[in-house]
């Protein structure tokens, strides 16, 4: 979830992805904490003249259920970002047993971030 939010962030703001920013081919990146790439991505766009209004993630997941972990996932996030937990949507979506998602194949995390000028 981490690695969608920076490249949300990143994106957003026109700064390319984590992967021009942190390729996984350099060995310096290798094991490097995802709250890192977001904290660099997020000095990035401060740098660049913006600041986080909102961000969205949807988690689509067969398992774990996220439901108990929601508001503890929003507010880690919401203090990484700097801002509120309210400004942190988080929606957790299952394949229904269908796909790759529904057969506990991969976990996958689409993000949006809202920026606004500084």
């Amino acid at each position: 979830m981490l690695h969608a939010l920076a490249d949300a962030l990143l994106g957003a703001a026109a700064l390319g992805d984590i992967g021009e920013w942190f390729p996984d081919t350099d060995e310096a990146n290798r094991g490097l904490d995802s709250r890192e790439i977001v904290r660099d991505a997020l000095v990035r766009v401060t740098t660049a003249g913006w600041r986080v209004a909102n961000v969205d993630a949807v988690v689509l997941a067969q398992r774990p259920k996220l439901l108990p972990y929601k508001q503890a996932i929003r507010e880690s996030i919401a203090a990484l970002l700097e801002v509120a937990p309210e400004c942190v949507g988080l929606k957790a979506k299952t394949g229904e047993g269908v796909g790759e998602i529904g057969r506990e194949e991969i976990i996958q995390v689409q993000c949006v971030a809202l920026l606004l000028p500084l």
